[in-house]
């Protein structure tokens, strides 16, 4: 009783104690730039591994599954000269919409089953193949379009 009794009457006087004092108001007082408040974490944008990867469908012969195939370039381990490196994934297809050879992005998702842990997503294609076929290949009408609009004119 009196040991608890004496630690109760010793007063520390620390200005760390309990942290009463802030670290602010200790820095340096002839520092010439106010000190900014740090921002909560709440506002910082959320940390993601891997956002995402695109692929070609190289099978779509499972139900809700197809399978892709993602090139990246990497260098040689040894003669230091970028090769292709080429891995499957499987994913997740709920409407059964891609076809092989379509373009595909991977989003990451929950673990679907044992090997789906992507869902895939549409990717527009990397060539306006629209845009080509109404002006010809270099953005130029067609000779034979323009022969039949001068007649008219």
């Amino acid at each position: 009783m009196s040991i608890t009794f004496s630690l109760q009457s010793l007063k520390l006087s620390s200005p760390f104690l309990h942290g009463s004092t802030s670290l602010p108001l200790l820095s340096k007082p002839n520092s010439s730039t106010p000190h900014q408040p740090l921002r909560s974490p709440a506002f910082l944008p959320p940390i993601r591994a891997m956002k995402s990867m695109q692929g070609r469908v190289v099978c779509a012969t499972n139900d809700k599954t197809v399978a892709v195939e993602v090139v990246r370039l990497a260098p040689h381990p040894k003669y230091k000269r970028r090769v292709r490196k080429k891995k499957k994934f499987q994913a997740h297809d709920p409407d059964n919409q891609f076809k092989v050879g379509d373009y595909v992005q991977l989003e990451k998702s929950r673990p679907i089953s044992k090997t789906k842990t992507f869902i895939a997503v549409a990717v527009p294609s990397r060539n306006g193949k629209q845009e080509k076929d109404e002006a010809g290949e270099l953005g130029i009408p067609l000779e034979s379009k323009q022969t039949q609009e001068q007649p008219q004119a």
